[in-house]
Parts: C-alpha cells; sequence; structure tokens
C-alpha cells in the first residue's frame, strides 16, 4: 500500500510502498477515508532533531483519521467490515492513573501519543491504518469519513478547549477567539452550539477567514491591528472576555490574550506557534487561568460526534489525494487552506 512518510528531519515526506498490516487479536484494520493535515504534522516535519518521545524514522503521518473497518481482528467485537468510524487518536498506556480515568490524552507514560506522532504507531496518510484496539473507534453512522476525519482533533481538541471553561460562561459573557483558521472556526461552532447567549468575538489577519468565521456563528469578527484591543475592551464593558482561546500561539497572539483577558478568566494555548506569554504581577489579571489543553478524551469525542450528527458542527475540508499531500502541506504552511485539508487515499 501507499504511505506519506516521514524519512528525515526538515525534509518534505515521501510517499512509499509499505506492508498492509496484518490485524493481530483485538485489533482493527481500517480503511482510510481521510487523514487531516494539521499545523502538527509541520512542526514534526521541521523539527531538527527527534522530538521527546519519537521513535525511529521512518513513520507514517496522520493522527486525524476516519475511514471504514476493513478487517477486524480476532476477537473484536461490535464493528464489522464496511462500517463507517472515526479515530480516537490519543493512544495511552491504559494503565496509569490519567487512563484509568478516560484521560488518555493526558497519559502519564505514552504522554497521549497515538498515530502519526512518532510514538511507534504509523498513522493514517496511507491507504489503511491499524489501531490497536477496538475502543478507539467511534461509529460516524450516517456521517462521511472524509468530512469527518479532522473532528478527531480540530474538532475535539476545540471541544475539550471550550468545555473546561464553560462555568465561566453564559448570558452576559465573551469569549474570544484569536485565529478563525480550522481550530478557530471550529472554537467559534462548538461555543455557540455548548453556550449560545455567549458573545463570541473571533479575531484574525485575514479578512476571509473573519468572513468565514461570522458565518460560523461570531457576533463581532475583528481584523488584528492597533485598534482590537481596545474594541475588545469596549464590547466587554473594560472588563475583558471571560475566555480568551488563541488558536495560534505566538508571541503577538499571545501578548494580545493577556491584555483582553479579566480577572478570573481563562487564557487558554491551544495554537503551536511557539511564542511565550509574558507573565507578571499585572499580566495576565489577577487570578486568570492560564492553561494549554492537549486533545481530550475519548468521551468527548464521542460528544462531537454526536453535535456534528446534529448538524451544530460542521468542518470546512479541502480534499486532496494521497499523491497531493505535500502540496496540501505546502498551502497549510502558507496559511491558504480556509478549513481543513483533508487527505483522502481512496478517492
Amino acid at each position: 500500500m501507499r504511505a506519506l512518510q516521514l524519512v528525515g528531519w526538515r525534509q518534505p515526506p515521501e510517499l512509499r510502498e509499505v506492508p498492509v498490516p496484518e490485524p493481530g487479536p483485538g485489533q482493527v484494520l481500517v480503511k482510510v477515508g481521510g487523514a487531516g493535515a494539521c499545523h502538527s504534522d509541520l512542526h514534526i516535519m521541521q523539527a531538527p532533531a527527534p522530538l521527546p518521545g519519537f521513535t525511529n524514522l521512518p513513520f507514517t503521518l496522520g493522527h486525524e483519521n476516519a475511514g471504514w473497518v476493513e478487517r477486524p481482528g480476532p476477537g473484536v467485537t461490535g464493528f464489522v467490515p464496511g462500517d463507517p468510524v472515526i479515530v480516537y487518536g490519543s493512544w495511552g498506556c491504559g494503565m496509569c492513573a490519567n487512563c484509568r480515568q478516560g484521560r488518555e490524552n493526558y497519559c502519564q507514560k505514552l504522554s497521549g501519543q497515538g498515530p502519526g506522532l512518532g510514538g511507534g504507531h504509523d498513522g493514517g496518510m496511507a491507504e489503511y491504518l491499524l489501531v490497536p484496539a477496538a475502543r478507539y473507534l467511534i461509529a460516524l453512522g450516517t456521517l462521511d469519513p472524509r468530512q469527518a476525519a479532522p473532528l478527531s482533533d480540530a474538532g475535539l481538541t476545540s471541544y475539550h478547549a471550550v468545555k473546561r471553561s464553560l462555568h465561566l460562561l453564559g448570558p452576559g459573557s465573551t469569549a474570544v477567539v484569536i485565529g478563525a483558521g480550522g481550530l478557530g472556526q471550529m472554537t467559534i461552532q462548538i461555543l455557540r452550539a455548548l453556550s449560545a447567549a455567549t458573545t463570541v468575538v473571533a479575531v484574525d489577519t485575514d479578512a476571509g477567514k473573519l468572513e468565514t468565521a461570522k458565518r460560523m456563528g461570531a457576533d463581532e469578527a475583528l481584523l488584528s491591528g492597533d485598534e482590537t484591543i481596545a474594541r475588545i475592551k469596549d464590547i466587554t464593558g473594560q472588563q475583558g472576555a471571560q475566555l480568551v482561546l488563541d488558536m495560534v500561539g505566538m508571541d503577538p497572539t499571545l501578548r494580545m490574550a493577556a491584555q483582553v483577558a479579566r480577572m478570573l478568566g481563562h487564557l487558554t494555548i491551544v495554537g503551536l506557534g511557539g511564542g511565550a506569554l509574558p507573565v507578571n504581577f499585572s499580566s495576565p489579571p489577577h487570578e486568570c487561568s492560564v492553561a494549554s489543553p492537549y486533545w481530550g478524551s475519548l468521551t468527548e469525542l464521542m460528544e462531537v460526534i454526536t453535535l456534528a450528527q446534529q448538524e451544530k458542527i460542521k468542518m470546512l475540508v479541502e480534499r486532496f489525494p494521497l499523491q497531493r499531500a505535500n502540496e496540501a502541506y505546502r498551502l497549510l504552511h502558507d496559511g491558504k487552506i480556509q478549513g481543513r485539508a483533508v487527505i483522502t487515499p481512496h478517492a
């Protein structure tokens, strides 16, 4: 089968021929319908040397995966060939305290590394993906795997980032989403679905993405600039927002996030831009909690799928065949993907 593999650091991945894996006891072979191209992949490709927890090269990229059950291994029940499924991607050890509480994304042994993240498991940018346990599969029902694949990360990460702060939201509250790309667009929809009374403010440097943000449910869409902070302060009665979600994570966006958050609020860093948040006695505001959540739980992914089945959230998707995967990554790097690029090996 064909697989997009990282064969060297600081170089584009290569399309290679590799054997089709054979599912062992409890495992499931999935025919990949869609594999999302994520900024996390770009960080892996651009790393000058192996990142912590990464195994030796080569390995197949792709941690946002959905498709159809191809062949269940011995002992697998609940799934039959042809079932449309999405793959929960944060594979933990299953034995540590966090895993036993359903928080495999915070596994104390494996750091939640799953397929395509260098933790010893090949990802889904291939014609087939071997899933080590059937419990990592969630039935999609009528959802198309090629459309749903990004829900396993872009959807789940956004959902978890919002859900942990729901107690701060409600009538009279404000949430600011910095960065209106694929993650930001999903976050706006989730805010609308979980806290309809919250005023949602989107901020970006791209006017086109802000137009999309408005269609997704943002009440205000602000072009990043000198007046942005003043406008958010006006919207919030000079108090700042209860929740600020930085989907970019670069120095300028983190500085803005600290300036528009309020006392006792939440400042949540989701983006992997590599910036540093300036912290001193008065910034961020007093008792404003700062967190950098990582993915979400398997149960939360089930909740995300339910929202998608109810048509309350939807990811904008641009599809690329496997042979154009590097082109998709170039467009992603240049900020030219409006929603999420999805590689479709069987398109």
